[in-house]
C-alpha cells in the first residue's frame, strides 16, 4: 500500500497493464459478440470452453514437466551440448534446442555466455533455429490441438531445421563468411537468467529452495498457458463461426507448393506464440487449410516470433540475423512440403 500511495501513477499503470493482457482481449471479444451477434455468444463460449477443457490434461502435464526441469536445474545439460567437436555440438544443440526449459529472456544471456567462451556460431545457430519451434509444453499443446502425428512432425522439423541451419552456417564460415558475427552485448539484468550449477539435482524436493522454485514455476506457467490458450480457443471459435471455409481453402488449401509458400510468408508476421498457434491452426484446418501449409505456417511463425528474433538480433550483426531468417523461411517451406507428401 505504501508504494501505491507514494506513486500516484501506479494505479493507472496497473490499469494499462491489465488492458494489455489476454484476459482483457477475451472479455472484449466476448462482449462484442454478445452485442453484435447475441445468438452466437453461447456457441462461441461453449466451443472455447470445451476445447480448453480437452487440452487441460496436456496443460497440466506440460506445466508439471517444465516446473520439474526448472527446479532441478536441468539447464546445465543444455550447456553441455556446446562442448566437444563442432559436428557433435551441432547435433546436440539441435536436439537440446527443443528440450531447453528457457524463457525468452534467459536465452539471450545463456547464448551470450556461450559465444563469449568460444562456442561456434554453427552450433548456436542450430540451437536458435530449433529452440523456438518446440519445447515440452508446446509439444503437448500441439498434440492436444492437432494430434500426435502433427506434434511429432513439428518436433522432427525442429531438429531437422536446427541441423540444416547449423551445417549451412558451418559451410559459410569455412568459405570466409561471418568472420566477426557478434555485436557488443551488455546484459540487461532482467534477473531471471539460468543459474550456473555443476549438475541437475533430480530429487529437488529435498531442498527447500528448489521446492519453492517448483511451486513458483508451476503457478507462473499455469497462469501463462491458461491465459494464452483461453485466448487461442476464443479466436478459434470466432474463426470457425465467421470466416468462410471456401476463403481459407482458396488461399492455403489444396495440394501444391504455392499454399505452403503463402502460409510461410503469412506466418512470419502473423504469428502470436507457440501456445496460441495450434488451436488457431486447428480451426484453419477445419476450414480447409492443408496440413503442409499448417506446418509451414507454424515453423516460419515460430522462427520469426518476437522473442526468437530478439534473442538473435541482440547478439549478432545484421548479416547473421538475415541468415537466421533466410534459413528459417527455407526450412519452413521444406518442412511443409515434406509433411504434405507424408
Amino acid at each position: 500500500m505504501a508504494e501505491l500511495t507514494q506513486n500516484p501513477k501506479a494505479p493507472a499503470k496497473v490499469a494499462v497493464d491489465l488492458i494489455k493482457t489476454p484476459w482483457a482481449v477475451i472479455v472484449a471479444i466476448l462482449t462484442l459478440v454478445a452485442v453484435l451477434n447475441p445468438g452466437n455468444w453461447g456457441e462461441v463460449v461453449t466451443f472455447a470452453g470445451k476445447a480448453l477443457a480437452h487440452t487441460g490434461q496436456y496443460i497440466l502435464f506440460a506445466v508439471l514437466l517444465l516446473s520439474y526441469l526448472k527446479a532441478t536445474g536441468a539447464e546445465v545439460m543444455v550447456a553441455r551440448a556446446f562442448e566437444g567437436r563442432e559436428t557433435r555440438m551441432i547435433f546436440l544443440a539441435a536436439v537440446f534446442g527443443g528440450l531447453a526449459p528457457f524463457c525468452s529472456c534467459e536465452v539471450i544471456p545463456f547464448i551470450a555466455g556461450l559465444l563469449a567462451l568460444g562456442a561456434p556460431l554453427s552450433a548456436v545457430m542450430a540451437f536458435w533455429l530449433s529452440s523456438p519451434l518446440i519445447d515440452p509444453p508446446t509439444l503437448l499443446i500441439t498434440a492436444g490441438a492437432l494430434g500426435w502425428p502433427f506434434a511429432i512432425g513439428k518436433a522432427i522439423a525442429a531438429v531437422a531445421l536446427g541441423l540444416f541451419g547449423g551445417f549451412a552456417v558451418r559451410a559459410l564460415m569455412r568459405g570466409g563468411a561471418f568472420a566477426q558475427p557478434l555485436r557488443e552485448y551488455k546484459p540487461a539484468g532482467c534477473g531471471c537468467g539460468p543459474k550456473t550449477e555443476d549438475k541437475p539435482v533430480w530429487k529437488f524436493w529435498q531442498e527447500p529452495e528448489r521446492r519453492q522454485r517448483f511451486r513458483s514455476e508451476f503457478i507462473h506457467n499455469s497462469l501463462f498457458l491458461l491465459k494464452w490458450l483461453a485466448l487461442a480457443y476464443v479466436l478459434e471459435a470466432l474463426l470457425v463461426s465467421y470466416v468462410p471455409a471456401d476463403l481459407i481453402a482458396r488461399v492455403v488449401g489444396g495440394e501444391g507448393v504455392v499454399p505452403i509458400v503463402i502460409a510461410a510468408l503469412v506466418g512470419m508476421p502473423a504469428y502470436l506464440n507457440s501456445y496460441v498457434a495450434p488451436p488457431l491452426l486447428a480451426g484453419l484446418m477445419e476450414q480447409g487449410m492443408s496440413a503442409g501449409a499448417a506446418m509451414s505456417f507454424m515453423v516460419a511463425g515460430a522462427v520469426s516470433s518476437i522473442p526468437a528474433m530478439a534473442a538473435v538480433w541482440s547478439l549478432v550483426k545484421p548479416r547473421v540475423f538475415a541468415t537466421y531468417l533466410g534459413l528459417g523461411i527455407t526450412g519452413a517451406i521444406t518442412a511443409g512440403i515434406l509433411f504434405q507428401m507424408i
